[in-house]
């Protein structure tokens, strides 16, 4: 196994360090700001979330540099992003810190890309990542690290970045969608 792919699955495996800190609430030490409770474990989660985050750029620069991208690749590194998200999304929903609606639609649209992807994968071809749809996950990745972290710093000028940031998420999320579909709308054969 490369090491492009190495990292990937070291991704997987950091979702659930993640959940365990975000979800278990040790209170080794505590901040409040704005009547909003942070506690350490929801910041270590934070930062494990981001390092796994920022992994993702990563082995796709190893694979293409060292001319080691391989098919397991390809599958592992959206379902590692998507596991990433999906899972700290749900998680902030438990945690009554995201609405529901949002991390319904940036499923929907992860599932709905997925098919497409499966589709055109059944007929050869791959689907490549749109400038659009890495915006997506950047504005994603931060939205959930701001609401992590409590909005800090923004939330002591209560500026509310974090929900700004989960707008945006939504908004170019649904974008990117329907980018995807137009684009490769050659991809999906409806025989009726």
């Amino acid at each position: 196994m490369n090491l492009a792919n190495r990292i990937t699955i070291a991704r997987i495996f950091l979702v659930p360090v993640v959940m365990f800190f975000l979800l278990m609430h040790f209170d080794f030490w505590r901040f409040t700001i704005n009547g909003r409770t942070t506690t350490g474990s929801e910041v270590i989660a934070a930062l494990v979330f981001i390092i796994a985050a920022s992994t993702d750029g990563l082995d796709g620069y190893i694979a293409r540099k060292r001319k080691t991208v391989t098919n397991l690749g390809k599958l592992l590194d959206p379902l590692a992003d998507k596991l990433l998200v999906s899972a700290a999304l749900i998680a902030l929903v438990e945690m009554q810190l995201v609405s529901a609606w949002m991390v319904i639609i940036i499923i929907s649209r992860e599932f709905a890309v997925t098919g497409l992807r499966s589709i055109a994968a059944a007929e050869g071809k791959i689907l490549a990542a749109s400038k659009i749809a890495k915006l997506k996950t950047v504005c994603q990745i931060i939205g959930i690290v701001a609401i992590m972290l409590n909005n800090f710093p923004f939330s002591y000028i209560r500026f509310p970045f974090d929900q700004l940031m989960m707008y945006v998420a939504v908004i170019i999320t649904l974008i990117s969608g329907i980018d995807y579909f137009v684009k490769n709308k050659h991809a999906i054969h409806l025989d009726m």
